[in-house]
């Protein structure tokens, strides 16, 4: 397993690379920035089409700066500076450890007061020497669009994903309330899916764009985000594992590799496991017994239904299909796959159940319905869409 970026590197060049950044973090990043190049792609096939109008804002003039304004520039460029002095202060800390070294009160104060100076000199500088200014309306990048629809996404979703896990594992929660907040993993999938399309929709509204268009343009990036993010699942081992796995591999799979059939995930960055032997320091532990790795089967599936949902884009055209769509195959797939994997159970009326496969069933219930009633209201959702866009008055 390769808990951090410089594990993987240092596996990949056959040096010693001393490089803290989480493993999980860095392709959760990946994930979120190919999303969002299927987005722009969807969006912008969308407003040529007609499906999206194009979103107008008005140029707002430049105002003076006020005290509070360079006050704010000197606080982030100190907190930058001060942080990124590590660098220089302490390199070996920072680079083995960044997030522990990012959200600890250590620091470098030169590099603080310097980066400080720096961020309210440019201020004045750019207010000494303002941009030409032509009022009226423009029309916002798509890119720009889709990165605030991003980022929004980002934010929410990670809050919603730490919120369902800790839902999920309140005993761990209490027991250590930072550590759960700001660790590396335990993040639940449906708990940033829920928060990130509250957050979206009420961006996107607020933009004049109909959410359940804009639902539909996210749909394919959404299926291909969940697959690349569980590549980090299985590179980091942060518990997303499957139950223990004693059969034989079938014959028909010979041409598999072991890992991909039973996996006891050495040196996971979960930490689970028992010792492993003339290992020292983090990340020694691995599972006691070979499980079925999980985070695989659930890349190749999500692959496999983004590649369906892509070829898909074109044809199904009715506001909210697509995304019924993706709903219906996101619950089939999370609900079987809980079959064969680890999680905390819920006792519902005598039912033993996870997390999962409620919030799966319901999905999928979700998008089965929707199938039907887009098209008993798309007349509805076209009017609600004309009437929004007609009554959006940017500011």
């Amino acid at each position: 397993m390769f808990p951090t970026l410089g594990h993987l590197l240092s596996y990949l060049t056959g040096t010693e690379i001393t490089l803290g950044f989480p493993m999980f973090g860095f392709v959760v990043a990946l994930s979120f920035l190919l999303a969002a190049w299927t987005l722009v792609r969807e969006l912008e096939r969308m407003m040529h089409t007609g499906l999206l109008p194009r979103v107008q804002e008005k140029v707002k003039p430049p105002r003076p700066a006020s005290f509070m304004d360079y006050a704010l520039q000197a606080i982030v460029g100190f907190l930058l500076g001060y942080k990124l002095g590590l660098l220089i202060s302490d390199a070996a800390f920072f680079m083995a450890h960044p997030a522990e070294a990012i959200f600890s009160i250590q620091g470098y104060w030169p590099s603080g007061i310097a980066l400080a100076l720096v961020f309210v000199l440019l201020r004045y500088r750019a207010e000494k020497h303002p941009a030409p200014h032509q009022p009226g309306m423009r029309t916002v990048p798509t890119g720009e669009l889709v990165g605030n629809i991003t980022a929004v996404a980002a934010i929410s979703g990670i809050i919603g994903a730490k919120i369902f896990h800790n839902l999920e594992y309140p005993e761990d929660f209490l027991a250590d309330p930072v550590g759960a907040l700001l660790s590396q993993g335990g993040l639940t999938f449906y708990g940033g899916l829920i928060f990130g399309t509250v957050a979206v929709t009420w961006f996107v509204w607020n933009k004049g764009l109909n959410p359940v268009r804009v639902a539909d343009a996210t749909a394919p990036g959404l299926m291909l985000a969940y697959a690349v993010g569980r590549i980090g699942c299985q590179l980091s081992g942060d518990g997303d594992w499957g139950i223990v796995n004693r059969w034989p591999k079938p014959a028909f799979l010979q041409w598999l590799p072991d890992w991909m059939w039973a996996f006891t995930y050495p040196h996971n960055v979960a930490e689970e496991g028992v010792p492993i032997p003339g290992c020292s320091g983090p990340f020694c532990m691995e599972l006691p017994e070979p499980v079925f790795p999980t985070p695989i089967y659930e890349t190749c599936a999500g692959l496999l239904l983004f590649s369906v949902l892509w070829s898909l884009r074109t044809r199904l055209r009715r506001p909210g299909l697509m995304f019924s769509v993706y709903l219906m195959f996101n619950g089939f797939e999370r609900f079987w796959i809980e079959k064969i994997r680890v999680n905390s159970v819920y006792h519902i009326a005598g039912l033993e159940v996870t997390q999962a496969e409620i919030i799966s069933t319901f999905l999928f219930l979700t998008g089965l319905a929707g199938l039907f009633l887009t098209r008993k209201y798309q007349s509805v959702l076209e009017r609600l869409h004309k009437k929004n866009n007609s009554n959006f008055n940017p500011n």
